[in-house]
């Protein structure tokens, strides 16, 4: 007798005709036909059931607080930076908890059960990780948010910071953050990022930076940052978020790097929305996308995870909390149309985040957390072409939020009465 069993699912790597049995919240088996009886069964209909969505870069203090004080009119990262600075001193920890928690609603709505978050550490109140850290437990039944004490003015920048983002860390952030290519100096960068990751050494914590979010060819932290990742045995723990002044290096210094970061099992986290909207503005034409080199990096064995960064903040005006949103612009913005390009941005917005944040119990295997997604599209090519409704949102086994399917009526004589987009896939993907 299993508490849930889901029938009929086409899994991620492509089988079919799927039953997902479940027990006492984790997956107990995974196998055509299972003749045992459930206290529920829900019938997928051969669509696409999938592990939850996973975002490993988000800012959730800084998220729904759009026109706060005033919205960004030139659309800038620096006068986002600015808008922040503005902001900070005013935030309360009652409306900072109040945004988050509404966030977080609306990621389980799309299916997205583990979050990274930056925190800034950089008002030395710490409001935002007192509140974020309660958000933290209030959200633990079904969302896993993990925390990055993030210096956003800088480690060395201001006065106060370095203190702060210990005391961060004493609180229970759980890892290091940093933004090196902001500091006052490139030399001041690179101590940074040596101090940052001696810290994560002598706590046991991962590190994610913001490396290199700039146009700038000669903005090099990320090489710094794979090397002190050596230097301190943090394989495996370190990943480079934006990393976008790689998109204008020249190709024989990338040719050098890219064997840098896979030999220190780094792992790099694009944010495909933020680095378009904010790369490139002193570009009139030819102009440069401010997309990393995602195509590359998979090529070399690089773990790439895609954020979404930001949602309706000073940065951002736009933002769904979607990450087959994030997919999809990224399947656009790096040319990668194949159906194995697909499944491969597919898995940097599901397996490979996990794989980031080092969730454990994650994906579609018997022994794993019972956590799941039911699409209402075929495969994952198809998810990220339609960004579908999430028909079922399932966390250790129990429906947690639940969308009725996109069907449209039509009112004409000789054509089909109802509209279902799923069923517009081409044959190769059915």
């Amino acid at each position: 007798m299993f508490d849930l069993i889901i029938r009929n699912a086409t899994l991620p790597d492509g089988r079919t005709g799927q039953d997902i049995a479940v027990r006492e919240g984790t997956i107990a088996a995974i196998e055509p036909g299972i003749t045992a009886d459930a206290g529920e069964v829900i019938d997928a209909g051969g669509l696409l059931v999938t592990p939850p969505f996973v975002d490993p870069h988000f800012h959730m203090d800084a998220t729904l607080s759009l026109g706060l004080p005033r919205m960004n009119r030139s659309g800038t990262l620096l006068e986002g930076i600015a808008l922040w600075g503005e902001l900070r001193p005013t935030l309360t920890k009652e409306a900072l908890i109040d945004r988050a928690l509404r966030y977080c609603d609306l990621a389980i709505s799309k299916g997205l059960l583990a979050v990274r978050s930056h925190v800034d550490v950089s008002d030395p109140r710490l409001v935002t990780a007192e509140a974020l850290l309660e958000v933290r437990d209030l959200v633990a039944p079904y969302l896993q948010l993990q925390l990055v004490a993030f210096p956003q003015d800088g480690y060395y920048r201001e006065p106060g910071i370095t203190e702060a983002l210990t005391r961060a860390l004493d609180m229970g952030v759980e890892v290091v953050g940093g933004i090196p290519h902001f500091e006052r100096t490139m030399e001041d960068g690179a101590r940074s990022v040596e101090a940052l990751c001696r810290i994560a050494a002598d706590r046991g914590l991962r590190v994610d930076m913001h490396c290199d979010e700039t146009d700038d060819p000669l903005s090099r932290h990320v090489e710094t940052l794979a090397a002190q990742t050596v230097r301190f045995g943090l394989q495996g723990r370190v990943a480079g978020s934006h990393l976008t002044s790689m998109h204008s290096m020249d190709n024989y210094y990338v040719s050098k790097l890219l064997p840098l970061m896979a030999e220190a099992q780094m792992a790099a986290i694009p944010n495909p929305l933020i680095n378009m909207m904010l790369q490139g503005r002193h570009d009139t034409y030819p102009k440069r996308r401010g997309l990393t080199r995602i195509p590359q990096m998979l090529e070399m064995g690089i773990n790439v995870g895609l954020g979404q960064d930001c949602v309706m903040d000073p940065w951002y005006s736009m933002g769904t909390g979607d990450l087959l949103d994030v997919a999809h612009m990224a399947v656009h913005a790096t040319q990668m149309g194949s159906i194995d390009d697909k499944r491969a941005l597919f898995d940097a917005v599901t397996v490979n985040s996990a794989r980031i944040m080092g969730l454990e119990g994650y994906g579609l295997e018997p022994g794993c957390h019972a956590d799941m997604v039911i699409l209402q599209a075929t495969d994952p090519g198809e998810a990220i072409r339609l960004r579908p409704n999430r028909i079922k949102v399932i966390r250790r086994g129990k429906t947690i939020a639940e969308t009725a399917p996109e069907v449209s009526t039509l009112m004409l004589d000789g054509r089909p009465g109802q509209v279902d987009p799923a069923a517009y896939a081409p044959k190769a993907a059915q």
